[in-house]
């Protein structure tokens, strides 16, 4: 026959849970050291000033300041600057 009909429910159901990726802070926003800016797979941020790459590349704050969004060589850098 090949193609299955029928039959239960039980092939359904296999969606992954949310894993609440995305900007955290936006620009101009005060944060502490080691708050979260940016969960992210891959690097589509860049860390700049006052600013580290996670082991899950996520972007964090190593200082306390200013969240500031710059672009150079084709790249997208986040630094926290003193506000």
């Amino acid at each position: 026959m090949g193609r299955s009909k029928g039959g239960s429910g039980a092939k359904n159901g296999r969606q992954s849970n949310p894993k609440h990726l995305g900007v955290k802070r936006y620009a101009g926003e005060l944060v502490t050291a080691g708050s979260i800016i940016v969960k992210q797979r891959g690097t589509k941020f860049f860390p700049g000033d006052n600013a580290k790459r996670a082991g899950d590349d996520s972007i964090f704050a190593t200082a306390d300041g200013k969240v500031v969004f710059h672009e150079s060589n084709h790249r997208k850098y986040i630094s926290i600057v003193n506000a």
